[in-house]
């Protein structure tokens, strides 16, 4: 029976960017955006959905310059609706 290396065992947990701010932080302290695989854009809260991700700092002005930078529909190549920038900056804190 082969021995397991420990690297093989043990998940990789890589920082995320912000598309605002382009800072690195942990994935559990962003919030993700997901185009699904019908397409549609949406706000992710599980962090799991299917589909291809972006991420922003759960911080008003990062939420912000990605609307003004148009940084999602960049990343997730498709259109962003502005009633998802509204949806995310209700769940920004409040210091940011």
């Amino acid at each position: 029976m082969a021995k397991l290396d420990h690297a093989q065992t043990t998940k990789k947990r890589r920082p995320r960017t912000c598309v605002g701010c382009g800072e690195e932080s942990p994935k559990r302290e962003l919030l993700r955006v997901v185009r699904g695989t019908d397409g549609a854009v949406r706000y992710d809260p599980t962090g799991k959905a299917n589909g291809r991700g972006a991420y922003v700092c759960a911080r008003r002005q990062c939420v912000e310059a990605a609307k003004k930078k148009k940084s999602f529909s960049r990343a997730l190549k498709a259109e962003v609706p502005d009633d998802l920038f509204d949806a995310l900056l209700e769940r920004c804190r409040e210091d940011g």
